[in-house]
């Protein structure tokens, strides 16, 4: 029997080397969820395709959305626009569809800040992290290639957002990439269960 229910949006942010993208990616490559294209007014990059990677928009239609409220979020980033088209997250949530946004602290601010209700209803936000700063030093450090100021630079960055975990639903303590996936898609599962989010609250019986 299929039940019929409103889709999850599904917020996931963490700082640089937590694993929260590979996540979100997982979680889509498995069919669990979609995977929130966002739109850009960077030029694509080869091998990028329109409408997959993102929507490649000019700075003047990405203006003219932003003043129509057509962005669920966006922001500027090193002089590029980055967002998220609300039309698009609510159709799929109207079909039942989950949506999985792998977004920094600022981005699911505004996403929280929505006076959509639909989204509001959908809403689940999770903030990955290591579990200590030794271990987030020695995910930042990676192969061992960046120079000391800029590992330093990156640590006290990713300390900064770490300081918004409070802020979220959920937190995920990183541990081995099975596990923090094993948790992430029991999230998803739970959430899936609440009935605040099923279409019919009378469901058939067998006499």
């Amino acid at each position: 029997m299929t039940i019929e229910r409103t889709g999850i949006l599904l917020l996931v942010s963490g700082p640089s080397g937590s694993g929260k993208t590979t996540l979100c990616r997982r979680l889509a490559d498995e069919g669990e969820a979609i995977y929130s294209t966002s739109c850009t007014t960077r030029p694509s990059r080869e091998g990028e395709r329109d409408g997959h990677d993102y929507h490649f928009l000019n700075r003047e239609t990405f203006e003219q959305k932003v003043a129509n409220g057509e962005f669920l979020e966006y922001a500027e980033v090193h002089g590029n626009f980055y967002g998220t088209l609300k039309i698009e997250v609510l159709n799929h949530l109207a079909a039942g569809t989950d949506v999985v946004m792998d977004i920094d602290v600022q981005g699911a601010d505004q996403v929280r800040g929505c006076d959509d209700a639909s989204i509001q209803a959908a809403l689940v936000d999770l903030f990955v992290m290591p579990q200590t700063e030794g271990e987030l030093l020695k995910r930042l450090t990676g192969r061992g290639s960046d120079a000391q100021e800029v590992i330093e630079l990156r640590m006290k960055n990713a300390l900064g957002e770490i300081g918004n975990w409070p802020k979220y639903t959920y937190r995920l303590l990183s541990d081995t990439r099975e596990q923090d996936y094993h948790q992430f898609k029991s999230l998803m599962l739970a959430e899936r269960l609440k009935v605040s989010r099923l279409k019919n609250l009378q469901p058939p019986l067998d006499s």
